[in-house]
């Protein structure tokens, strides 16, 4: 190509051509949004299994009932609008980072250079790259001036990728140091980080063990529903001779007792309040569940760069025979577009000698050195040591055991005068060796240690060298890190890939595909995994583990598919965030227990009207009062307890072994009492008789909660004492108890009351107490069971 050729080539777009590739829709538009629409968040809160059973239950009785009895239908409310509140702050605070980083450009179009917006830029624009910044778009160089790019947010790869006329720079990069020009020749959708981080989103990522227990409560109570709706209709209807209207209403009482419909609520606002605190701490939790995932991790999959390090290099040290500190100073400040090795130098040997800088050699990645010229001080030569050190040079030796250190080296070396460039001076001396290294978080190895402490495996997964990752790895106590592989000798997949995979602590060179390949066989092999990034290149990886966790320093692709963001960028706050997924976990086991057996003693309710054919023993709006005093408060003050116990597997066993022994002697011992209350040994009306089943239930309601808090603390006698005394107020305060139809009891039904109170919570205390004992006793009568169902086949 001719220079006239050249220079015309480089005037760039003209007005109609930019405005002709707009209206092709040839245009830089990315959708980089940090998260759900409003539409989609609204919807994802809002239409759930949980809300379509509360909602047709609440319709029902709007219809045919008392307002009063609907109540129950807050709880979808309140949930709905935590839930919502929660992920539209998370996306606030995303939005205010994207829109701080996001970067303005040079372009050259009509001969001129011009200012422009990351989405305004169009295909074949010509764009000025320029020490520091950020490439959004896919492009070709034109024209170049020693372009060296930073390639890690992509690659992973920490060493600047110099860059000539005709190569490829992929958006997402930033220049480090050098000047050049490039042409766009894929923007928007079509620029390989927007394919990375479009494909990462299309990922949905599998639900806690909490939810997905939860979401197994709900969907055991939807089957239920319909036979104990109907049971219970037909048993009022015709067995009692209740009004349609009266049916409904009791109907409509047993089916919300089943619902646990407080559950999700109070596991919205337990992980909802753990934001709030993480929030304090600069941790953005941006769905509410990670919380959660992350006190049950396993494995955790670091990044090394902006992670493990600062992603900044230092000056660790300089070898040699003489003071070198005015020479290198000297070199440093005479570079115009220092790389972050010269950085270094420059930031830790900051006082100038005031050397007259009279020519040098810029650095390039083809012969791997830079020179300066001092007059009469000499010619200074700084670079790679196996290029400028003789092949024979002993030092060699020592500059392959600090590189296998994770240690960058270069050497210095002085000649009379400069040597043409990319040439070595034949008089050159070299003088010593400059040793940097990048820099460790200061808080990397105590994080590092704790997660060991608490049998979190932790293997480092980087695109840069093997061995410096290891060495790194090293540093940071990571336990195993001396197993390392390249990532580009695994094997293709399978079992072998798998294998290898489990017992390498160190992946090096890792692209990509290769990072989900590693999170996804690990999760196949029962492991749950988190993973920590912040580049492009951790998109697809950080989607698909267990836990995606993003610096908020890191690109917005990265954020946007993470669920937690730590905005600090310190990986030490990852510790604090266990400990409070802890508590959420514990706590939220522990309120399950109360909510479930509230959901197996209506169970119970449903089988015995419906084989009794008699009427529902409480009103929907007394199911409040109990709901109230003996899950929705106490369950509110259980869930902020202080619980440092680790997360276990077998969330669905342990609350069903409080809860299912619990719920039957509670069902029982009230239907009883209930039906006891109706005959004529006792002789009360249904008003009457409902009462008097609302206060037994309320009564082992509160032993319930004092078996599931045992050993009581103070603060637990005092929230036992305050439930009872608010319990007496309910039916003593005339407006509360006309509201609730709540009625004081006479002495017949109040000794009735007490009886059954009394009975009722032995028989919880047994069964709570021999609880594992029952569990074992029922494991071993089917296991006998099988067994004589085995031998009478083989007969």
């Amino acid at each position: 190509m001719s220079s006239a050729d050249a220079d015309q080539q480089l005037r760039g777009l003209t007005a109609a051509e930019v405005a002709e590739r707009v209206e092709r829709g040839e245009v830089n538009h990315v959708d980089d949004s940090s998260s759900r629409s409003l539409g989609e968040i609204v919807r994802a809160n809002v239409l759930t299994r949980f809300n379509a059973i509360v909602g047709a239950l609440a319709a029902v009785i709007i219809v045919v009932g008392d307002v009063r009895d609907a109540l129950f239908a807050g709880v979808m409310v309140s949930n709905a609008v935590i839930g919502i509140a929660q992920e539209l702050r998370s996306k606030a605070t995303l939005d205010r980072l994207t829109l701080v980083a996001a970067p303005r450009l040079t372009a050259i179009r009509d001969d001129a250079r011009v200012e422009v917006g990351r989405d305004d830029l169009v295909l074949d624009d010509l764009l000025v790259l320029s020490p520091g910044d950020q490439v959004v778009v896919d492009g070709a160089i034109v024209r170049v001036d020693e372009l060296s790019v930073d390639e890690s947010l992509l690659t992973g790869e920490a060493d600047p990728v110099g860059k000539a006329v005709g190569d490829g720079v992929l958006s997402g990069s930033f220049v480090v140091a050098g000047s050049a020009v490039m042409r766009a020749t894929a923007v928007g959708d079509d620029a390989y980080a927007a394919k990375l981080a479009r494909e990462a989103k299309a990922f949905r990522r599998p639900r806690s063990e909490l939810e997905r227990g939860i979401d197994m409560i709900l969907r055991a109570v939807t089957w239920l529903i319909a036979p104990a709706g109907l049971a219970l209709f037909f048993a009022q209807w015709y067995g009692e001779g209740d009004s349609l209207q009266q049916s409904l209403v009791g109907t409509v009482a047993g089916l919300v007792a089943l619902v646990p419909q407080g559950l999700v609520l109070l596991l919205s606002m337990t992980q909802a309040a753990a934001v709030i605190r993480l929030g304090r701490d600069q941790v953005l939790v941006q769905q509410l569940q990670a919380v959660e995932t992350l006190a049950r991790v396993t494995l955790l999959a670091t990044d090394k760069t902006g992670t493990l390090t600062t992603g900044s290099i230092v000056l660790e040290g300089i070898e040699a025979d003489e003071p070198l500190d005015e020479a290198l100073a000297a070199i440093a400040a005479a570079d115009p577009q220092p790389d972050p090795t010269m950085s270094a130098i420059r930031t830790a040997l900051p006082d100038e000698p005031g050397w007259n800088a009279q020519g040098r050699v810029p650095f390039a990645s083809s012969y791997k050195f830079s020179a300066v010229d001092f007059g009469e001080r000499g010619a200074w030569y700084i670079g790679a040591p196996e290029v400028v050190l003789p092949p024979t040079d002993e030092r060699l030796g020592r500059v392959g055991a600090l590189a296998d250190d994770g240690r960058r080296v270069l050497a210095v070396g002085r000649a009379d005068r400069l040597a043409a460039t990319g040439v070595l001076p034949t008089d050159l001396r070299v003088l010593g060796l400059v040793v940097c290294v990048d820099e460790i978080r200061p808080d990397a190895a105590d994080t590092v240690a704790y997660f060991e402490r608490e049998h979190v495996t932790t293997k480092v997964i980087s695109g840069d060298n093997p061995r410096t990752v290891a060495a790194i790895a090293q540093r940071c106590g990571v336990a195993g890190s001396d197993r390392w592989v390249d990532a580009r000798d695994l094997p293709d997949g399978g079992d072998e890939f798998g294998d290898t995979a489990d017992r390498t602590v160190v992946f090096g060179r890792v692209t990509p595909e290769v990072k989900r390949s590693l999170v996804d066989a690990a999760q196949s092999r029962g492991e749950v995994v988190a993973m920590t990034g912040d580049g492009v290149n951790d998109t697809l990886a950080l989607k698909d583990a267990d836990l995606g966790i993003a610096m908020g320093s890191g690109t917005p692709a990265a954020r946007s598919v993470a669920e937690i963001v730590l905005l600090d960028n310190r990986f030490a706050t990852l510790p604090g965030v266990v400990a409070e997924g802890r508590r959420v976990i514990a706590n939220i086991e522990r309120v399950a227990r109360l909510f479930v057996t509230k959901t197996v003693w209506a169970a119970v309710f449903a089988v015995i009207i419906g084989a009794a054919t008699m009427s529902y023993p409480i009103l929907p709006r007394q199911l409040t009062v109990i709901d109230t005093l003996t899950i929705g408060v106490p369950g509110f003050f259980l869930s902020f307890r202080a619980s440092h116990e680790p997360a276990r597997p077998g969330f669905i066993r342990r609350v069903a072994r409080f809860a299912v022994p619990v719920g039957i002697v509670t069902g029982v011992v009230t239907m009883v009492a209930f039906g006891i209350a109706r005959s004529e040994l006792v002789g009360l009306d249904r008003a009457e008789s409902q009462s008097t089943a609302t206060i037994v239930l309320t009564g082992l309601g509160l032993v319930a909660i004092h078996e599931l808090m045992r050993p009581l603390d103070r603060y637990d006698v005092i929230l036992l004492m305050s439930l009872t005394a608010a319990a007496i107020a309910a039916w003593s305060i005339p407006f509360v108890a006309d509201f609730f139809e709540l009625r004081l009891p006479g002495v017949e039904d109040g000794i009735l009351a007490a009886a059954a109170i009394a009975v009722g919570g032995l028989g919880i205390m047994a069964a709570n107490r021999n609880g594992d004992r029952l569990v074992r006793l029922a494991s071993s009568l089917m296991s006998r069971t099988s067994r004589t169902s085995r031998v009478g086949r083989q007969k």
